[in-house]
């Protein structure tokens, strides 16, 4: 099941993940996806949306996971990162092997998370579970908050700090309004595309690739959950309106595992991954 070359590649994307940053390192996985798309229109292989977008340089589970777990690792256990759902810092700055070391781990704990999870042909996407189960354990072994992030301030010094020492752990229904709508909006014109072109990762790898407007500091949200639900959907039932209904549904879950998991805490579990792999089972499983 395991390849001592992958698990050895795997340690190096972890490390990549960990050196540029969680959410640089995932917006590459666009950019080289939108290539690798380029190279399958203009007749060449899918090597490089497989197994480099998809694999042991880039894919999620591996360069993500392994940026993430890093960045947890430097804040909570080292001291020398902020904030732990920090995934925007490259670790760079940390000048610390340590950190790039359990990203290097956590890259091949996500390559072997995978591995089984493929093996036991789980109805899902396996990448985002695995993304999804990487977070746990980082948050488990490194948080402190717990894994549903019920976070104390050490002291009454820092709670006074807080604006808000009760936040909420779960969106306003004005926000899930706005959320629904742009979900609906993108799911209508990504379904409509992947019936196109029958690719179901059109979106992903196109809302991957605008991330890089967060990492210039613009507020805007992540998007994939809902492009890649989408693509799914419209693939599995040739429906591009239930694409587009699956796109609002894993938009809205997605504001909510935000906020469930994140409002509180000193580690970061995606939200994206969290809506995937959830309505992935839906889809494969009765679709």
């Amino acid at each position: 099941m395991f390849e001592l070359a992958l698990i050895l590649a795997a340690f190096g994307g972890g490390i990549l993940g960990a050196l540029i940053g969680a959410l640089p390192a995932f917006i590459f996985t666009g950019f080289v996806g939108l290539i690798g798309m380029g190279v399958i229109a203009s007749g060449g292989p899918a090597t490089i949306l497989t197994d480099v977008t998809f694999g042991a340089l880039l894919g999620p589970h591996i360069a993500f996971a392994g940026g993430v777990a890093a960045a947890a690792f430097a804040a909570n256990k080292k001291g020398s990162l902020e904030s732990g759902l920090d995934i925007v810092t490259p670790l760079k700055k940390t000048n610390d092997i340590s950190v790039l070391f359990v990203g290097g781990i956590f890259g091949i704990v996500g390559y072997m998370i995978n591995a089984v999870y493929v093996e036991l042909a789980l109805k899902t996407d396996t990448v985002a579970l695995t993304v999804f189960t990487s977070a746990i354990i980082a948050r488990l072994v490194f948080g402190r908050a717990g894994l549903f992030a019920i976070f104390a301030p050490k002291n009454a010094e820092v709670a006074a700090a807080v604006d808000n020492p009760k936040p909420s752990i779960f969106p306003d229904s004005k926000t899930l309004a706005f959320v629904a709508f742009y979900s609906l909006g993108l799911g209508l014109v990504i379904s409509y595309l992947v019936d196109l072109t029958q690719i179901d990762v059109l979106g992903f790898v196109i809302s991957a690739a605008t991330l890089i407007f967060v990492q210039m500091g613009f507020d805007l949200p992540a998007t994939h959950h809902i492009t890649l639900v989408a693509g799914y959907a419209t693939i599995a039932t040739g429906n591009i309106y239930i694409g587009a209904l699956f796109a609002v549904i894993s938009g809205v879950l997605g504001e909510i595992a935000g906020k469930t998991f994140n409002s509180n805490a000193d580690t970061f579990i995606d939200p994206p991954a969290t809506s995937i792999f959830i309505l992935s089972f839906i889809v494969f499983l009765f679709m």
